[in-house]
């Protein structure tokens, strides 16, 4: 082989190891989540998406990977000042992502630093606007204020603030004692109301149910007194009723004596003699006592009176 021929193929041999050196050192691949910034002679050319891209070599150059995910940074604390002169520490957390690459890219040198300067400038008026107790508790106010003053601000910048958020207030060391103390003492308080109420509450019900009781007392003695009431009343009349039947059978007993004497045609003489001869039946004995029973006599006031009443119906006659 000649020798010429030969130092034509290495000379190809070696501009094709460069080309594809070239080639190899040109290709670039732009992940999901990345926007690739290309530029010619040092000024902005394109915006790669995700994908394969070459490169014109020598030309372009792939001056920045833009990632745009959401990011979060975390800022050291800040010391602030609020309305009333206590000096505390604060710091946030601040939740952003990319929405222009090229803005990104060029609107600011530093980013991330820049965010963080104006978070800390943001926070110190911000803050400088409340109160020691409306700082302590008004943290989504403040995280508001500040989103809305930061989203202003980046979006030249080709950002979008998403969230900020108070992570920690660090009050001075006098101030958290005092706290505390106001704590302690506001629990103490609602613990001492708390058990006033339960005192209250226990003597209510202990009121109530005496009050129950001496009103069931009272209702059943009611109860009671109704009930003998009742049962008294039912005993007067069964007595009154008692005394109305004997009444009757006395009067009905006199219709029927005074019925029959005036059937037999007896006067008082006759019953006197029946009665004298009755006497001396019972008497004719050896006892020298005679007992007359009660039935006897009433008997024979009875016959009397039976008696009257027939004379005098005959003297009517």
């Amino acid at each position: 082989m000649p020798d010429e021929l030969i130092v034509v193929l290495v000379i190809l041999g070696v501009f094709l190891v460069i080309g594809l050196i070239l080639l190899a050192a040109n290709v670039k691949v732009i992940r999901q989540t990345e926007k690739g910034i290309i530029e010619r002679f040092g000024s902005y050319r394109t915006t790669w998406g995700t994908g394969i891209h070459i490169m014109v070599p020598f030309f372009d150059r792939l001056a920045h990977r833009i990632d745009m995910k959401e990011r979060v940074a975390d800022f050291p604390p800040q010391n602030v000042i609020t309305r009333d002169n206590v000096t505390m520490q604060i710091d946030t957390v601040v939740f952003f992502y990319v929405t222009d690459p090229k803005l990104f890219a060029y609107g600011v040198s530093n980013p991330i630093k820049a965010i963080e300067l104006l978070t800390a400038t943001t926070l110190r008026n911000v803050i400088g606007e409340l109160d020691l107790d409306e700082t302590l508790t008004s943290r989504d106010v403040i995280n508001d204020k500040i989103r809305m003053i930061l989203d202003a601000a980046t979006d030249p910048w080709g950002i979008k603030v998403t969230r900020v958020e108070v992570k920690n207030i660090l009050p001075p060391k006098d101030i958290q004692d005092a706290m505390e103390r106001q704590m302690r003492a506001e629990r103490e308080k609602r613990e001492k109301v708390l058990l006033a109420e339960g005192q209250k509450q226990s003597a209510i019900l202990i009121a109530e149910g005496n009050k129950e009781s001496m009103i069931l007392n009272a209702e059943a003695e009611k109860e009671a007194t109704i009930r003998r009431a009742e049962g008294e009343a039912q005993k007067l009349l069964e007595m009154k009723k008692a005394e109305a039947d004997g009444i009757r059978m006395v009067r009905q007993a006199e219709a029927d004596g005074i019925s029959a004497i005036k059937a037999a045609g007896a006067d008082q003489a006759v019953l006197t003699i029946r009665g004298y001869e009755a006497l001396k039946d019972i008497s004719d004995g050896k006892a020298t006592k005679i007992f007359m029973p009660s039935e006897l006599n009433k008997i024979s006031n009875v016959a009397c009176a039976v008696a009257e009443a027939v004379k005098e119906s005959k003297g009517t006659n």
